[in-house]
């Protein structure tokens, strides 16, 4: 099997624990042979993951999420009985061992350089799905999906900022004059009234696949939190943005809002919802730094911290 570890060549992972690479590596036997499917294998470790592609006649996918993101099979599992039109069905999981199985889905849009069209569809389809999640906010919760509904963000802006050991004397001083406006904040995106339901956290197009004409599956959910519905829209405006020309973001603001005027709220609230939500998610990008690298202060503290001051 070829090994890829990227930029972390040293970083210590599962794959490195014999017992836990032969356990591993038995259960996705077990699951090809069920499958009737094998083939050459690539794998990819990660501090975050550690991933196998098998080259069978239909490529699948093992996924082993890190701690942090043990959540993210059971999550997967679930969102393909709910939104299975904008998800990958598993083939299997294990939800004890944070372990999945995942037919290929397609191209990733990235590979085919979206344009302005495809970003509108596929923030427009992912309304669709958080919108069609709103009723199982709770259930996410219990399902083990980190809690960053509005009313927690203060919680976690303070657990981060004194849990991050990068931080000079400075602007951890800054970080705690500006509480009460954060506080201010959201109490204010909170009474806007748009309900809450599942985030991506990290939705670009690297993680979106293009399932057929017009039609985008999204995938990666290893981020992923139940929070303000708008707060994903920082990476994906961002990165659409980077792509275009900051003249795409209005456009693209206005066809992901859309679809939330169903339930009664203007455009105005909605795209200052947008404003403080894009502003606000600073906290759950920083939230999955923590979980993805909670040990390592090299790896997680700089970006949790570079953050954090985007908030100011």
């Amino acid at each position: 099997m070829q090994i890829d570890r990227g930029a972390y060549p040293d970083a210590r992972t599962p794959w490195d624990d014999p017992a836990w690479r032969t356990a591993a590596v038995d259960w996705l036997d077990r699951h090809l042979a069920i499958l009737d499917l094998d083939g050459e294998r690539w794998v990819r470790v990660r501090p975050w993951s550690v991933i196998i592609r098998v080259d069978a006649a239909r490529p699948v996918w093992f996924k082993a999420a890190s701690p942090g993101s043990a959540f993210e099979p059971t999550l997967s599992e679930a969102l393909s009985r709910w939104t299975p039109e904008h998800v990958l069905t598993p083939y299997a999981v294990d939800t004890a061992r944070g372990w999945s199985l995942l037919p290929d889905g397609g191209p990733i849009l990235r590979t085919l350089s979206a344009g302005p069209l495809q970003w509108e569809l596929v923030l427009t389809q992912y309304a669709d799905l958080q919108r069609a999640l709103v009723p199982r906010a709770g259930e996410l919760v219990r399902l083990g999906v980190p809690d960053a509904r509005v009313f927690r963000l203060p919680e976690i802006f303070d657990e981060t900022v004194a849990g991050n050991r990068t931080l000079g004397v400075a602007d951890r001083q800054r970080l705690l004059a500006f509480r009460p406006r954060l506080v201010d904040w959201c109490a204010e995106l909170a009474g806007l009234g748009i309900p809450e339901t599942l985030d991506h956290a990290d939705l670009h197009d690297g993680q979106i696949l293009v399932a057929g004409p017009g039609r985008y599956t999204f995938f990666d959910w290893g981020d992923a939190n139940v929070g303000h519905p708008f707060c994903s829209l920082l990476v994906a405006i961002d990165r659409a943005a980077e792509q275009h020309g900051p003249d795409i973001v209005p456009r693209l603001l206005d066809v992901y809002l859309e679809p939330w005027t169903a339930d009664g709220h203007t455009p105005t609230d909605l795209r200052r919802a947008a404003e403080l939500a894009r502003r606000l998610s600073q906290l759950t990008r920083a939230g999955s730094w923590g979980r993805l690298f909670p040990m390592s202060a090299y790896l997680g503290d700089p970006e949790r911290a570079a953050a954090l001051l985007r908030l100011l």
